[in-house]
């Protein structure tokens, strides 16, 4: 009966139905090679002819290099990855190492692969770690972090194997984009792309763009508007939605703002718009849940992590409207030369695989828009953790206490407990009530990440009380002490449960590594935000709690899967737009198309230009100059491109109310916007030439008007979780007619 209903699994592609049994005979098979393989003073050099003998001499490889010998779970994870599938592999079970021997055989193949991580820091370890593996199998390697020189990058993306996060990646292919010189280049053309964390780079990241933005400014600010919202009352001047997405002002609300403001608010958009951003950083952006004050700035926290997002911020008006509400002096703003998402990034590589801990319940998304499977490796060792079932209090004060009493109870048996929160704001207030116990716990939130691998290393020892947000959810093992095994092992307490179930298994993940024993248990209100937010009031009574909160869950990830879908169809369009000019781009770059072009368009200028000039340098010169010219015309014009559809993305869901399809405006308006985009490309690019000085030492660029900005920055966005500001405003106009 198994077998037929995993062969229906697999005929309807369901997530995780990929049959490993093909995996599983290449491994078998590699077990005869292993007794030849030990006695070789040196190893043969690996063929990708044989993939069982590549597994034999990758596990040899790895046992001699590293100390580590590649079960056999750890191939089949390879094997997967090798077949351009996302294996999922449960925490503790090898996946760097599986990554690594995977990233060696496309190598191995003569494909260019880079490996992807979610931060610096895991690039360059992992690359470190695994560099001996590497150079055994005949393989380079390098890596890159925010701290790269251009050569040093260079240098990395030379080798047959990069590290590197992915958004230095992202950043480096926006630099690229500026480049006017071949030789200036830094990235290879994308090939293999191997992703760490999968499902939180593809999924949870897929919707962040990447920034690059020139001429920087000072910010700007609107502090009397952030001491105009503070005045305003909750349930009297303002209501906020079901789902904390939305927040608007009230009939009495609108008349308060409009009297101390004396404007009214629908004839003046600009101020409209002013209140609103204060508004919404003032009561749906929380302080040390949404973001943290560090040094005099703003930090968000990465939600799917629970760490500080490095580099991030929102788009530049909610970003001063938060600023301002801190009462911090506003950041840079620039003009945005370009940008793309994580998933217009991802989806340039023709080969895309990876590696996670959870993958099969956003497997559907992996299909949908990475053509991605996924691959269900079993553990080494089978999971002997136990994990009961949640247990659920009407009230958020009666489940605290339960919770204070639970970690009182087990921790006086001596076994290590971990507790999960939800925000940095919980995590602190859960540390006070413990300390208030008598209680001593070590935290573990976005404050203090420099310390995250002192705090992970001892949070299996004995006794030990761990408060941490869902920064200890993954890409840590937590090894257990001396004598925790009879104790039960360690014990994992979920505060709360998080709106993707994904975060809930990974938190659940640190208890029960390689056959570790190990419990877990989350403990939930019915005042939570995900009870409130997703589940309606009549479905709560009488509902037991693990239904409950799975529809809660279940709610709460179409939300965002429906968010994801319609900004894919949004600028899935823009992308191939921004492909179709990098193509143009790089033959004007790589070669003489640009002169070509002009030497057409304008062929008396070319030749009075040709007369001018010293006969053996004049034509290239004259190609050098031309396509200084084009590139900036290029350049400047995409960069007004990008602007002009931000504009009508902006506003386009007023197309609604003359009964339009908001995508299919958007879709016309982007199709003849791209078609006066080449058009003035050309006409532009021929009138600078026209005027353009051009002596035998080049074009002076400053005499033809092409200045490019002195410096460029690189940030990306936080894509505002309320929709456009369109949106918005139609949205409370409308509720503010109805009401009056």
């Amino acid at each position: 009966m198994a077998s037929i209903k995993q062969f229906i699994r697999r005929f309807l592609e369901r997530p995780g139905s990929v049959d490993l049994a093909p995996f599983e005979r290449v491994v078998a098979a590699a077990g005869a090679h292993e007794e030849r393989l030990r006695g070789l003073d040196e190893l043969p050099a690996p063929s990708m002819d044989d993939l069982a003998e590549f597994c034999a001499i990758a596990r040899e490889a790895a046992d001699r290099a590293l100390g580590l010998r590649p079960y056999d779970v750890q191939l089949v994870g390879t094997l997967a990855m090798l077949a351009g599938d996302v294996a999922e592999m449960a925490t503790g079970e090898g996946k760097t190492l599986s990554g690594a021997m995977a990233a060696a055989g496309y190598a191995l193949r003569g494909r260019r692969v880079h490996v992807i991580s979610v931060n610096d820091y895991l690039a360059r370890r992992d690359a470190e770690w695994m560099a001996p593996l590497y150079e055994a199998l005949g393989v380079s390697v390098g890596w890159i972090g925010e701290a790269s020189t251009p050569q040093e990058r260079r240098e990395a993306y030379a080798g047959d194997v990069t590290y590197g996060s992915v958004s230095e990646i992202g950043f480096d292919v926006l630099r690229d984009r500026l480049c006017v010189d071949a030789g200036d280049l830094l990235q290879p053309e994308p090939d293999v792309a191997l992703i760490d964390e999968a499902d939180s780079v593809l999924v949870d990241e897929a919707r962040v763009p990447l920034v690059l933005a020139g001429a920087a400014d000072p910010g700007g600010s609107v502090p009397e508007m952030a001491a105009l919202v503070r005045r305003l009352v909750k349930g009297y001047h303002y209501e906020i939605d079901d789902q904390a997405r939305n927040v608007h002002l009230t009939a009495k609300g609108i008349d308060t703002v409009e009297e101390a403001l004396e404007v009214e608010l629908y004839h003046d958009p600009a101020t409209l718009t002013q209140v609103n951003l204060a508004l919404h950083a003032h009561a749906l952006l929380n302080k040390d849940v949404d973001y943290i004050v560090r040094d005099g700035r703003v930090h968000l926290i990465n939600a799917s992590r629970g760490r500080v997002a490095l580099l991030q911020r929102w788009p530049d008006g909610l970003q001063a409207a938060v600023e301002a509400k801190e009462a911090l002096p506003p950041s840079e703003t620039g003009e945005i030369l370009d940008s793309i998402t994580v998933q217009g990034l991802i989806t340039r590589y023709p080969t895309r695989c990876g590696m996670t801990g959870t993958a099969v319940a956003v497997g559907d998304e992996l299909r949908e828009f990475y053509d991605l499977k996924v691959a269900v490796v079993p553990p080494n060792r089978p999971v002997v953790r136990i994990d009961a079932p949640d247990r659920l209090f009407a009230f958020a004060m009666d489940r605290d206490r339960a919770l204070l009493d639970e970690i009182a109870e087990v921790h006086a048996t001596g076994r290590p407990i971990l507790v999960g929160t939800l925000d940095v704001a919980e995590s602190e207030r859960l540390a006070l009530n413990l300390s208030g116990r008598g209680l001593e716990c070590v935290v573990l939130n976005a404050k203090n990440d420099a310390e995250e691998a002192a705090i992970i290393a001892a949070a299996g020892e004995r006794g030990a009380i761990t408060v941490s947000t869902q920064m200890a959810g993954r890409g840590t093992d937590i090894r257990l002490g001396e004598g925790v095994d009879e104790l039960g092992g360690l014990y994992v307490i979920g505060s709360g449960r998080h709106s993707s179930s994904r975060l809930d298994d990974q938190l659940r993940g640190r208890a029960g590594r390689q056959g570790d024993p190990g419990g877990s248990v989350f403990m939930v209100s019915g005042e939570d935000d995900l009870i409130t937010h997703y589940v309606a009031d009549e479905y709560t009574s009488g509902v037991p709690a693990q239904r409950l909160v799975s529809h809660a869950q279940r709610v709460a990830e179409g939300v965002n899967t429906q968010i994801h879908r319609d900004t894919w169809r949004y600028t899935r369009l823009l992308e191939r737009q921004r492909g179709l000019v990098l193509e143009r781009r790089d033959r004007i770059l790589r070669g003489r198309a640009g002169g070509e072009a002009l030497a057409a368009a304008a062929p008396g200028r070319w030749a009075e230009l040709v007369e001018a000039l010293p006969a053996e340098t004049a034509e290239d010169v004259l190609h050098a100059a031309a396509r200084q010219i084009v590139l900036f015309h290029i350049d400047d014009r995409w960069t007004e491109h990008l602007a002009h559809l931000a504009e009508i993305r902006e506003g386009i869901h007023l197309r609604v109310l003359g009964r339009a399809n908001p995508l299919d405006e958007f879709h016309k308006e982007a199709v003849a916007a791209y078609q006066r985009l080449l058009a003035e490309i050309e006409s532009r690019s021929v009138a600078t030439f026209e005027t353009a000085p051009i002596t035998a030492d080049g074009l002076d660029l400053d005499g033809a008007g092409l200045k490019r900005p002195t410096a460029t920055w690189t940030y990306l966005v936080q894509d505002n979780p309320f929709g456009s500001e369109w949106e918005r405003m139609t949205k409370r106009l409308s509720n503010a007619v109805r009401r009056r």
